[in-house]
């Protein structure tokens, strides 16, 4: 029965917090990343993010605009869920931004906008199964 559990749990997509404070291009990541299996939480900005992520345990990935309002941008938010909550991976996009992987806590990974659709359920893919991505270590 234990067991059933286990699979049960292995089985449920990742889950993906997406934050993005324009409201259409939330609504497309969404909608783009729902349609590849992955179950979506929305944020509208970094602090909306951070309580999201002290409310929630099944946050995997975070997509996040670089450019937003509030008391932190998007590398800022990177930066701090890397030093709160280290397993999770973070996907950085900007329009206005151009940054190196570098500048992204380790792992993270920058997309540059426009994005195409490819790309990002690419990079999601990957981090939500590294072992097929990197082999089994």
């Amino acid at each position: 029965m234990a067991q059933d559990a286990a699979v049960n749990d292995a089985a449920l997509p990742t889950t993906v917090l997406v934050v993005e404070d324009d409201v259409l291009l939330r609504m497309f990541a969404v909608e783009m990343i729902e349609d590849a299996g992955f179950r979506v939480i929305e944020a509208s900005d970094a602090d909306a993010a951070i309580r999201v992520l002290e409310a929630r345990n099944d946050i995997r990935i975070i997509f996040t605009d670089i450019d937003m309002p509030g008391s932190m941008n998007g590398l800022k938010l990177a930066h701090a869920v890397a030093n709160r909550w280290p397993p999770i991976r973070i996907i950085a996009t900007s329009g206005h931004f151009r940054i190196g992987e570098s500048d992204l806590p380790d792992g993270g990974r920058f997309i540059p906008k426009p994005y195409r659709q490819h790309q990002i359920i690419g990079a999601l893919t990957e981090f939500a199964n590294p072992r097929s991505a990197f082999g089994a270590r």
